[in-house]
């Protein structure tokens, strides 16, 4: 029973947990940072620590997706950059599809009633407080780069706490129900555990 009530939140997040950043003034410093953050260019590197991780992680992310992305190549490419945006964010990969899951249904052009955007569904108000008036936040890497850079600064103002910056990032603080779908996403649908193969073959 408790399995089937999360499986029928979960359908449902998209419609009922889309996100609401809040607009907060930024210090100077602050606003420079996330500026900063999101514009600069994405380097021609892998966020893999070798073509073999880069594999495993791939062909255990993708048949989770088929569903609700059937074209194979805008699949793989989209994961490739969920796990750059998100490491390079300091972020967990798996983390970021359990939020994408809940704010979009991983659906590219979803708008939430109030005008979050994309697939991490980030508010227009940071395009002109961080970013550059071209930005669009339908842009796959946009979106991700904004979703992440976001993220992590929420969990740097919380000092760490996850359940506070998941809530800060839905414009629901202090509410249960969005950091509790997040983390039933994240653990249920994109668990992943790097095989011992993969870290015996690791570089030190």
């Amino acid at each position: 029973m408790r399995r089937l009530i999360v499986a029928l939140l979960l359908s449902s997040a998209s419609a009922a947990f889309a996100g609401a950043q809040k607009y907060e003034p930024l210090s100077a410093s602050v606003q420079a940072a996330l500026h900063k953050a999101v514009s600069d260019s994405r380097p021609s590197v892998t966020s893999f620590k070798t073509p073999m991780e880069a594999v495993d992680w791939l062909a255990a992310m993708s048949p989770r997706l088929e569903k609700r992305i059937p074209n194979r190549e805008y699949r793989i490419d989209l994961l490739r950059s969920v796990h750059y945006e998100a490491t390079r964010a300091g972020l967990d990969p798996q983390l970021v599809l359990g939020l994408m899951q809940v704010e979009s249904g991983f659906r590219k052009y979803a708008v939430s009633s109030a005008g979050a955007r994309g697939y991490m569904q980030v508010m227009p108000f940071w395009v002109k407080l961080i970013g550059r008036p071209d930005d669009s936040l339908f842009d796959l890497r946009t979106n991700l780069r904004y979703g992440c850079t976001i993220l992590r600064h929420y969990l740097e103002i919380e000092k760490g706490d996850l359940y506070r910056a998941l809530g800060r990032y839905n414009g629901s603080l202090g509410k249960p129900e969005y950091p509790n779908m997040v983390r039933a996403a994240w653990q249920n649908q994109w668990q992943y555990e790097r095989p011992a193969r993969l870290a015996q073959a690791a570089p030190n």
